[in-house]
């Protein structure tokens, strides 16, 4: 029996300032693969809502101050709890996502190392002594530098990735001592509130966090709230420029959209190798992951024996319901989504592209598709596709592969398959992207200790007279 027979129609409720409350109203969850019911959760109303902001507010200050001891305590405990419910975690990520239970499985898994890895670096964050310089009017003086939090943090989340990226703003923002209001997707609010029961089950002070399943307008109203002059979010890039304009001056903390494009020199040794990892991770969440490939740039030399690889590979990517273990592609968040994909994969062909496998859908579930000759105007290479279609471009040397994944570099990583080490350092010189990976397709997000700097700012207290 799997999460979609045991969830309850009950609502689920939402987290006020750190205690369970049903709401003005409801929303019903639904499973992607076939529109069947998965649960109802609480909708807070205004008033629950601005509870839930003034209690962050309220908190702020002493969280900040909070010992370091007791928040990584607080963070290895939802660590060891998401641990104890990880089997039913997948089956919850799976049944309102549709992502395939192999791959809810590993979200699950990530997350427990989000919690573990900040509560460690929770322990480590005492600040770092310097001499406070070498002039005399230095001497007998010494510099604490020390990150201090920005304040309280709204933390908005997608679908693709309902616990793990829910995990990877909640953590850092409470490793730092900053209370956060966490308004997950609309369609996948049901991970992130059974993260909110383990929360709740330590001793973090009220208001220190809040789960808010509550409409796209109310999150961006959220954005304007001077009182969380924090917003960290991860999305699209268009949701992200929206938010951003509601923040105003506001700190942003965004990881935007926008997926990867991967490179294939002829020096690549397994061309086996390299078609599996491309396959997989332009699949396996749907396409739905702002690290999945879409973009496949690949030399000449190796040109057709290569695409000839990624074709049977993406092939074999197998479709279904996703809590078949077997399967690896489930379906898109809704039809209206798979409609939209397949018509942007029939534009492609329309104005020449070949199809090579795949290209039709079933209600939400797209086939894993890889095109060809894509023209350089079609949507399937100029945006983000958000699905399981990948597109091939072959070029003639390493330079036009570097010059072909900066022109489609509308991700935040690259892939380079290459033994070459001068072609390696050339990309990481070259490209056009914040993150580079050698010799396999990207398929992380940014770490935990990358966000703790980002949620706060420098705080330096010198100490003088020390020689007296």
């Amino acid at each position: 029996m799997h999460a979609m027979d045991t969830i309850t129609p009950e609502p689920r409720p939402a987290w006020i300032a750190g205690r369970a409350e049903q709401g003005a109203g409801t929303r019903v969850v639904t499973h992607p693969y076939d529109g069947s019911e998965v649960a109802t959760v609480a909708v807070p109303a205004a008033d629950q809502v601005e509870r839930a902001v003034a209690a962050a507010a309220e908190i702020a200050p002493a969280l900040r101050r909070s010992p370091a001891h007791a928040r990584a305590e607080a963070l290895e405990q939802v660590s060891r709890g998401l641990t104890a419910r990880a089997e039913e975690l997948a089956e919850v990520i799976t049944a309102e996502s549709g992502k395939p239970l192999r791959w809810a499985e590993a979200e699950v898994t990530r997350a427990v190392s989000v919690f573990r890895l900040a509560a460690e670096r929770t322990r480590h964050s005492a600040g770092e002594m310097q001499r406070a310089g070498t002039e005399p009017a230095g001497a007998g003086r010494v510099a604490l530098v020390r990150r201090v939090p920005r304040g309280a943090v709204l933390a908005v989340t997608p679908f693709d990735s309902p616990l793990g990226l829910v995990a990877d703003r909640v953590a850092p923002a409470l490793a730092v001592g900053a209370p956060v209001v966490v308004t997950p997707a609309p369609r996948t609010p049901l991970s992130a509130l059974v993260l909110g029961e383990l929360l709740a089950d330590t001793d973090l002070p009220a208001g220190a966090f809040s789960v808010l399943p509550v409409g796209d307008a109310e999150t961006t109203a959220l954005a304007a709230e001077p009182r969380l002059p924090v917003v960290s979010f991860t999305g699209s890039a268009t949701a992200g420029r929206s938010l951003a304009e509601a923040a105003d001056r506001k700190h942003l903390v965004l990881e935007l959209g926008g997926n990867t494009t991967v490179a294939v020199l002829a020096d690549w040794p397994d061309l086996d190798d390299a078609a599996r990892r491309i396959a997989t991770f332009g699949t396996c969440q749907a396409g739905q992951s702002r690290t999945a490939v879409q973009r496949v740039v690949v030399q000449r030399a190796v040109a057709e024996e290569f695409v000839s690889k990624l074709t049977d590979a993406v092939r074999a990517q197998r479709t279904g319901d996703p809590y078949d273990a077997e399967v690896s592609v489930g379906p898109v968040v809704d039809e209206a989504a798979a409609e939209r994909i397949v018509a942007w994969i029939d534009e492609a062909t329309a104005g020449g592209a070949k199809v090579l496998t795949g290209g039709s859908r079933e209600t939400s579930t797209v086939q894993p598709t890889l095109l060809t000759d894509v023209p350089a105007d079609a949507k399937v290479w100029t945006e983000e596709v958000f699905g399981p279609v990948l597109a091939v471009s072959v070029v003639d040397s390493a330079d036009d592969a570097f010059a072909a994944v900066n022109v489609s570099a509308h991700g935040s990583q690259a892939g380079v398959f290459t033994r070459d080490v001068r072609a390696a350092f050339r990309a990481a010189d070259e490209l056009d992207i914040g993150g580079l990976v050698v010799g396999d397709v990207p398929s992380s997000a940014d770490g935990v200790e990358a966000t703790m700097r980002d949620l706060t700012e420098e705080r330096v207290l010198v100490l003088a007279g020390l020689d007296r």
